[in-house]
């Protein structure tokens, strides 16, 4: 198999305003890969999955050579442009009441992914304002409350999870803002700067792993051996490759009409000052996702005393944001968050991004082996830090054929589902969007 995408849809087209990344200190960058050159493994992407299966791979084969390829720079893609949650529990389209096992599924995975990175901000001491805080998770009017959160309620209860349901003045000291009707607090999720935990990841890896930075694959030849093609002729090849790009995985013949690609949209506000922050009131470094996934906005007030406000949900076949959208999504935000906050009248949101995600119809992963060289681990369902983590550690193990108990989990989550045809796709999901935006206006 030798798949070459066309040239205008190799990378991604990020713009150059994460915020997270822009409050940190100047990073050196890995070099690019400039020489051809021959590894035992060949690991495509180093976000979360990317660096995990790296990672793993190199601790389980130690003598065996890994290279990590990354398109863009460590924490600029869509592992450091999420609103930094590390969520331990059912999310977005993880829930299904009427199946426990599968919640306790989920859980298991994500709680792995979650002790996985513990250990590792732990260990090689990562400065991400890595915090337990713990996540909120909010209905801005009455309805919502009662039909999302008290379904969310009662599947915790099944579980046997913890959780504290709060209203009025309780909601109110904890978070500061009134907008809010009513919140399910539960203190699993881990907090921090995605942008900051990528890099520091990228200084945790493993002597044996490469990571070359600004090397993105042109093409992908997969038997007999692994062959990726790099700007300039650069051939980097392996026994054996593990992708781990997302949404970009079809451009190399996998998972072909099984991946929808979303465009999402983040502001980041300057630090409060000492009288900004009396104003607010309330418990710092918080983090809020919306009962209402679609028509929500999700928000952090973080450690450095900055409030990150995300919100904006499109479908982005192309991979692509038109600059036009970006404007309006960047007013949408301004309005949105003083809503939420009219205390703070003269606070800035100093920094707007977009980044990418893609979902499944069925909510599946892929995941697993592909072909006899080749394994998958990608499509995080919103919920990429933990549950990619596992995914990554768990790819490795399968290639390694260790026998991890946890394995089984992945498997049953099952293959995403086939999807339409373009553009049929684009109006189902479109309409589909749009119907739930109307449903959920009350949460904006």
């Amino acid at each position: 198999m030798n798949v070459a995408p066309e040239p205008e849809k190799l990378l991604p087209a990020d713009d150059k305003t994460n915020g997270w990344s822009a409050i940190l200190p100047r990073r050196e960058h890995r070099p690019a890969a400039q020489e051809s050159a021959d590894f035992d493994w060949l690991v495509v992407g180093s976000g979360y999955a990317g660096m995990a299966a790296a990672s793993r791979l190199a601790l389980l084969n130690p003598s065996q050579t890994v290279a990590l390829l990354e398109a863009q720079q460590v924490g600029e893609g869509a592992q450091g442009r999420n609103a930094g949650f590390a969520i331990d529990l059912p999310h977005n389209n993880d829930h299904d009441p009427s199946n426990m096992e599968k919640g306790l599924r989920h859980i298991r995975l994500s709680r792995y992914g979650i002790d996985c990175l513990d250990e590792l901000v732990r260990t090689h001491d990562i400065d991400c304002q890595w915090s337990r805080s713990g996540r909120y998770d909010c209905a801005v009017s009455p309805e919502i409350s009662r039909k999302i959160l008290g379904s969310t309620a009662a599947e915790l209860d099944a579980l046997g999870e913890p959780y504290q349901f709060l209203q009025g003045e309780a909601l109110h000291e904890r978070l500061g803002t009134r907008y809010y009707d009513s919140a399910i607090y539960t203190p699993g999720t881990r907090l921090m700067n995605p942008a900051a935990l990528s890099r520091g990841l990228a200084d945790a890896l493993p002597p044996n792993v490469h990571l070359f930075e600004n090397s993105p694959v042109l093409s992908l030849k997969t038997a007999p051996g692994v062959t990726a093609t790099l700007p300039g002729g650069v051939k980097i090849s392996a026994r054996k490759a593990v992708l781990t790009n997302n949404a970009f995985i079809s451009r190399f013949g996998y998972f072909k009409r099984q991946l929808l690609p979303f465009v999402l949209f983040a502001s980041l506000s300057r630090p409060l000052t000492p009288e900004e922050r009396k104003r607010l009131g309330g418990t710092a470094d918080w983090g809020i996702t919306p009962a209402h996934g679609i028509a929500g906005a999700t928000l952090r007030y973080t450690q450095d005393f900055r409030i990150l406000f995300r919100y904006g949900f499109q479908f982005a076949p192309a991979l692509r944001c038109p600059e036009s959208l970006r404007e309006r999504m960047k007013h949408a935000h301004e309005l949105l968050f003083r809503a939420r906050f009219p205390m703070l009248g003269q606070v800035t949101l100093e920094h707007f991004w977009a980044g990418f995600l893609s979902l499944t119809q069925n909510g599946a992963p892929g995941w697993g082996r592909l072909s006899e060289n080749v394994y998958a681990a990608v499509n995080c369902n919103g919920v990429g830090i933990a549950k990619q983590t596992a995914a990554g550690a768990l790819i490795a193990e399968l290639a390694s054929d260790t026998g991890h108990p946890l394995i089984a989990d992945m498997i049953a989550l099952g293959a995403p589902g086939m999807l339409p045809h373009r553009p049929i796709l684009d109006i189902g999901v479109r309409a589909y969007l749009a119907s739930m935006k109307w449903a959920g206006r009350s949460e904006k």
